[in-house]
C-alpha cells in the first residue's frame, strides 16, 4: 500500500496528514526553529504511531510514494523582516526610484536593501568598468549585504559583470557572498517584476535552503525511494533541485486554497472565504465559482512578481502574534513569539501574551486537552503575563483585559478579510489551530452569517496538499517570430520539459502537457506546463435530512464579560452523528481544534463530520 505524506511547516506547530485512498490520519507536533528537520521527523514518527499503532518511521517511509513539504517560514520571515542583508548592483540610476514606486514597494525596497545599492557607470572602458565592479562589491559586503542581485540594464551586461566577477574573484569567496543574476532568474516581459522577484528570492532563500537540503539528507539515510517535493504557490509540487525559494512563499495558504475549493465544490457554495489562522499569520483568499483566485504574475506584500500566485494575503494575526500596548492601546501582532519560546501558557518561558492565553483564561481552552491533550497549559503563567504585560499597564482588571484583548484580536481578525466578503451568501472557510477559536465573532464584525469548519480543520492545509500534482512551467517570448521559429520553440519548451520531469522520475510520455499563447503587454508569450497526475482525495458534501440534538460532553464556564461567566455546554465533534444540532454558547472540540460558538449562533454536523456554523 502506498502512501502519500504532506507536511505544512507553520512558524509554531508542523502539520502532517498522511493518505491512502479514502483514509487519512494526521496528527501535530511543536516546529523546531533551530532544526526545522527535526520537527519533520518527530511528526512523520508520531503519525506512524497513529497508523501502526506504534511509532515505526521506517515502515512509513518505506510504505510511503512521495513525502510534500510546505512552509510559512518564507511568509513569516517576510512578515517580520527576518532574513539576510541584500545588496544591489545595477548600472541604471533611476532603477531604486523604479522599484520604489509605491508606499508598499518603498518600504520593502528600504528594509530589504536601504542603503546597499551601487550604481555602476555604463562605461565601455572593460578595465575601467572592472575596476568600479570590484571596488563596488568590497563596499557593498563591507557594508554587511550578505547576499547580492545584480539587475543591470541588458542581458548582454549581466553577462559582462559575471564574466569579471569570475575572473577577479575566488570561487570561495563568491560562493560564501551568492549572487543573483535577475536577468537569469525569471523569464518576464516587465523588468520591474523580474528584478524584484530577484530580490525577493534571494531574501528568501537561506530561509529554506538549509532545512531541505538537511531533511533531503535524512531522507536518504532512511533510503527513501524518492526525493522530498516542495509545494508550491501555484499549487504544484517539484523536487527540491527544482524548485525556487520564491514559490515556496505563501505555499501553505494555497494547499488551503485547494481544500477550500473542494469544500466549496461538495456543499455547493459559490463564495467561500478562507481564513487560515496560524501561529504566526493569518491567510486569506478566496473560491468564488469553484475557481481559486490567482494571477498569472502575482504579487508579494504589494510587490509584483514573475511568478504565477493564487490571491492569497497574509496578516500578522495568528495564535502565537504578541498582544501589547502601544501609546494606551491594545494591538495585535505582527510580532509572534513562535514556537519557542511560545505563548506563556507554553511553559517555556513566554513573556508576552497571546490570543491562545487569553482563550484559556477565558475558559474557551481546557488546559488538559489542547493538541488532544499531548500538552498541558499553565493558567498561572499565562495570567502573571497578561496582568503584568497588558492590565497593568492600562489600570484594569485582568478580566477586563482579557475581554479587551479578546475583542481586539477579533477586529484585528476580520479586517484581514472584511474587505473580501463578496455577498450576503459568502460563507467563511474557518481553520488552521487558532481559526475556528475566533472565526465566529470575526465573522459578525465582517457581515458573515456562515461559517464551515472541516473536520480536518486543524491540519487542513497540509490535507489541501493532496489535491497536488508533480509539474513544471516553462515560457518564451515569441513576438515577431515565424511559424517556424515557433515550432522550434516549441520543441525547445518541450526538451527542458522532458528532462525536467526525467529528473523528477517521470516520463514525458505519461504527463499531460498543456500549451498556451498569451498576449502580455503587447508580447506573444508560447507557454507549456507539464503535469503528472498523483491520487486525489474526494470530499463529501451537504447535510442529511433526518436531524437530532447534539450530545454534550460535559460544560465550561466560559467568560464572556468581565463581570459575567457562563456555563456552556462542550461538544466532542467525533462523537456526534451526522445532522446533529446544537445552539451557542456552546464549545466545539475537534481533533487539535476547539471551536467557539457565540450566543445567537447554531451548529449542524454535515454528512462529512464537517462542522457548519450559522449566525440566527
Amino acid at each position: 500500500m502506498e502512501r502519500l505524506i504532506n507536511i505544512d511547516n507553520g512558524g509554531t506547530l508542523t502539520d502532517i496528514v498522511v493518505g491512502s485512498g479514502a483514509d487519512f490520519s494526521f496528527t501535530k507536533t511543536l516546529t523546531t526553529p533551530v532544526d526545522l528537520s527535526q520537527c519533520l521527523f518527530d511528526g512523520m514518527t508520531k503519525a506512524s504511531a497513529e497508523i501502526f499503532g506504534e511509532a515505526d518511521l521506517p515502515r512509513l517511509l518505506h510504505s510511503t510514494r512521495h513525502i510534500r513539504y510546505s512552509s510559512t517560514q518564507g511568509t513569516n520571515a517576510l512578515v517580520e523582516r527576518k532574513g539576510p542583508l541584500v545588496g544591489l548592483i545595477t548600472d541604471d540610476a533611476g532603477l531604486a526610484e523604479t522599484l520604489r514606486s509605491s508606499p508598499e514597494s518603498s518600504s520593502l525596497f528600504d528594509d530589504l536593501i536601504g542603503a546597499r545599492i551601487s550604481v555602476l557607470p555604463a562605461s565601455d572602458d572593460e578595465d575601467e568598468m572592472i575596476a568600479t565592479l570590484v571596488a563596488e562589491i568590497n563596499r557593498l559586503t563591507t557594508a554587511g549585504a550578505e547576499r547580492l542581485v545584480v539587475a543591470a540594464s541588458s542581458l548582454e551586461r549581466e553577462h559582462l559583470y559575471k564574466r569579471a566577477m569570475l575572473k577577479n574573484f575566488p570561487r570561495h569567496l563568491l560562493g560564501s557572498v551568492p549572487i543573483l543574476f535577475s536577468w537569469e532568474f525569471a523569464s518576464d516581459t516587465s523588468r520591474e517584476r523580474q528584478i524584484w522577484s530577484g530580490i525577493l528570492n534571494t531574501f528568501l532563500h537561506p530561509t529554506v535552503e538549509r532545512f531541505l537540503y538537511s531533511a533531503e539528507h535524512r531522507l536518504r539515510a532512511h533510503k527513501v525511494k524518492n526525493p522530498l517535493l516542495i509545494y508550491r504557490n501555484d499549487g504544484a509540487s517539484s523536487r527540491v533541485a527544482k524548485s525556487v525559494a520564491l514559490k515556496t512563499y505563501s505555499s501553505g495558504p494555497r494547499g488551503g486554497l485547494e481544500g477550500t475549493r473542494a469544500l466549496a465544490e461538495a456543499y455547493r457554495l459559490e463564495s467561500v472565504l478562507m481564513i487560515d489562522v496560524g501561529g504566526t499569520t493569518t491567510d486569506v483568499g478566496t473560491v468564488d465559482h469553484f475557481a481559486i483566485a490567482a494571477d498569472r504574475r502575482g504579487s508579494v506584500r504589494g510587490v509584483d512578481i514573475s511568478y504565477e500566485m493564487s490571491n492569497v494575503r497574509s496578516a500578522g494575526v495568528g495564535g502565537s502574534s504578541i498582544i501589547a500596548v502601544r501609546d494606551g492601546e491594545i494591538t495585535v501582532g505582527p510580532e509572534s513569539v513562535g514556537a519557542a519560546p511560545g505563548p506563556a501558557c507554553f511553559g517555556f518561558g513566554g513573556n508576552q501574551a497571546t490570543i491562545t492565553d487569553v482563550n484559556l483564561l477565558l475558559g474557551v481552552l481546557d488546559p488538559e486537552t489542547y493538541l488532544n491533550g499531548e500538552m498541558a497549559l499553565d493558567s498561572d503563567r499565562a495570567r502573571a503575563v497578561v496582568a503584568t504585560t497588558i492590565a497593568e499597564p492600562l489600570g484594569i482588571s485582568v478580566e477586563e483585559a482579557l475581554v479587551r484583548m479578546e475583542h481586539t484580536y477579533s477586529r484585528a481578525l476580520s479586517a484581514s478579510f472584511g474587505d473580501l466578503v463578496s455577498s450576503a451568501d459568502t460563507t467563511v472557510a474557518a481553520f488552521g489551530g487558532g481559526g475556528p477559536m475566533n472565526a465566529c465573532a470575526a465573522a459578525s464584525i465582517a457581515g458573515v452569517h456562515q461559517v464551515l469548519v472541516p473536520r480536518l480543520a486543524a491540519v487542513f492545509s497540509a490535507f489541501g496538499i493532496s489535491f497536488s500534482d508533480i509539474a513544471q512551467t516553462y515560457e518564451t517570448n515569441v513576438s515577431g517570430h515565424s511559424d517556424e521559429q515557433v515550432a522550434q520553440a516549441r520543441r525547445t519548451l518541450e526538451t527542458k520539459a522532458s528532462r525536467d520531469m526525467f529528473q523528477e522520475g517521470h516520463d514525458l510520455a505519461d504527463c499531460d502537457l498543456e500549451w498556451d499563447m498569451l498576449t502580455e503587454e503587447g508580447q506573444q508569450i508560447l507557454s507549456l506546463r507539464a503535469t503528472f497526475a498523483l491520487p486525489h482525495p474526494t470530499i463529501l458534501g451537504g447535510s442529511p435530512e433526518a436531524k437530532s440534538d447534539a450530545v454534550s460532553s460535559g460544560s465550561r464556564q466560559v467568560r464572556s464579560t468581565a463581570t459575567q461567566v457562563d456555563q456552556v455546554a462542550v461538544y466532542q465533534l467525533q462523537d456526534q452523528v451526522p445532522g446533529a444540532r446544537a445552539s451557542g454558547p456552546a464549545i466545539v472540540e475537534g481533533p487539535f481544534f476547539t471551536a467557539r460558538v457565540p450566543a445567537g449562533w447554531a451548529l449542524e454536523v454535515s454528512a462529512a463530520g464537517d462542522l457548519i456554523l450559522t449566525d440566527h
